[in-house]
């Protein structure tokens, strides 16, 4: 399928095509080439694009965007970050789809995923999404222009870790629906309070087109902070959480190791699906993706049908057997990220886990600012809860933490992910249970990947 031909592509950002070709998809990666993708050759602060023009050519790419003359199949722009924009920009332009924005400290990752499957269950050939985490300056505007003219829904997730950085985001995006899962600290230290944290998150609405829906947690300590930035921007506003006064809200649940049955009631309609990921946090989770089909128009029974199917991501709460002597143990893969929300949001996870012993694997929580170390120490008591036997504890600002734990269980330290993989083989065995969970800068998916290896 054409995604994109060099005509259009010149027209979108302004640029002088070199030739005819037609792409069928966009990257910034030549590692992601296999054959017919327009390849973005974007400067980055360690490397440029345009070193990688040749192997993107010789991996099949279809032509590249570029701001300098290459001997392939081309369209040169002045700068190919802008062009990216203007891509992006025009993909959303020419398309007719109901578009959902996502944000959120824990659960955008999470909720965008199960709502693509969710509008999978409707549309199954015409639905987009973000892949991965691109939720940034360079990753929206890329699966911007990675949607096909025909898509009917389109999910994308947007971050931020400062002021300002959403408000841009969105008005890239233009969401019909705007999500907000939860406000936590995560990113705390570059912003003054955790209100702050809140207000940044609610600049998703000022990108909603007219009529618009805002959907916000009704549970959520800053939802009356939420609300009055959304009623600036939305024409209508839907909430949920476990709270009866909110629009979708939860009837009754009743969880296993494996997911949860859920009763909710969406506007006035009983909806009764099944979760397929465990924890408590997926319940909130389907209910926000409730609340944005809704807001959709969609057809809500369909979509229910889509959480029934969502898969553990890879960093994200996958599990998986390991084997180890004498048999095997569980590993929960929660290694992409962490705050102080999502963090308890996984141990309460280990907590019904059923295993001969549960160890904890915990990396720093990053960029916490001043409150880093009340936050790590308040840790303790969800890891006693877990019923974890040993924890691993992974960088120095864990120290608070190790401090509180250490005549409640077993602590080891480690500075690094290679180190705690070390502690790690040394202790694991059959029958057991452990969590690896922590930011995404101390490296645990290394040591996941390690052990997925072995």
């Amino acid at each position: 399928m054409t995604l994109w031909t060099a005509a259009e592509i010149a027209a979108a950002t302004g640029g002088t095509a070199s030739g005819s070709f037609a792409a069928g998809s966009v990257t910034f990666d030549s590692r992601e080439v296999i054959g017919g993708e327009l390849f973005v050759a974007l400067r980055g602060e360690t490397a440029d694009g345009h070193d990688f023009v040749e192997a993107a050519h010789a991996r099949g790419a279809a032509g590249c965007l570029v701001s300098r003359p290459v001997q392939h199949p081309h369209v040169r722009v002045d700068d190919t970050y802008a062009g990216l924009l203007a891509l992006g920009t025009a993909a959303r332009s020419r398309s007719a789809a109901t578009i959902v924005g996502v944000t959120g400290s824990v659960g955008k990752t999470s909720v965008k995923e199960a709502l693509r499957r969710a509008f999978q269950q409707i549309e199954p050939d015409a639905t987009h999404w973000s892949v991965k985490s691109y939720n940034n300056h360079t990753g929206v505007p890329l699966s911007l222009a990675r949607m096909p003219k025909n898509t009917r829904y389109g999910v994308f997730e947007m971050g931020m870790s400062h002021a300002g950085e959403l408000a841009a985001l969105t008005r890239l995006v233009r969401p019909h629906i705007a999500v907000v899962t939860w406000v936590a600290p995560a990113h705390r230290a570059h912003f003054a309070s955790e209100d702050a944290i809140a207000d940044a998150k609610a600049e998703i609405f000022e990108g909603l087109e007219p009529g618009g829906t805002a959907v916000l947690p009704f549970d959520n300590p800053h939802y009356p902070r939420l609300l009055a930035k959304a009623e600036q921007h939305a024409a209508r506003i839907l909430n949920f959480g476990r709270d009866k006064r909110a629009a979708v809200h939860l009837v009754r649940s009743a969880a296993d190791a494996s997911g949860t049955m859920v009763i909710a009631d969406v506007c006035g309609d009983t909806c009764v699906y099944r979760v397929s990921m465990p924890g408590d946090h997926w319940v909130l989770n389907s209910l926000a993706v409730l609340a944005a089909v809704k807001a959709a128009g969609a057809d809500l029974a369909a979509a229910a049908l889509g959480l029934g199917q969502i898969a553990g991501m890879a960093g994200r709460g996958e599990q998986c057997r390991i084997a180890t002597a004498g048999g095997e143990l569980l590993l929960i893969d929660e290694s992409y990220n962490a705050n102080p929300a999502s963090v308890a949001a996984a141990l309460a996870v280990l907590g019904n886990v059923d295993a001969t012993r549960k160890i904890v694997v915990l990396g720093a929580m990053r960029e916490l600012g001043e409150d880093s170390d009340a936050m790590h120490a308040a840790l303790a008591d969800p890891v006693i809860a877990s019923g974890a036997a040993l924890a691993i504890l992974v960088g120095h600002e864990t120290t608070p933490l190790a401090d509180v734990l250490q005549n409640r269980l077993e602590v080891r330290r480690a500075e690094g992910h290679e180190a705690a993989l070390l502690l790690l083989r040394e202790v694991m065995a059959a029958g057991d249970a452990v969590l690896v969970k922590g930011s995404n800068s101390v490296g645990l998916g290394r040591l996941v990947a390690a052990l997925k290896k072995d």
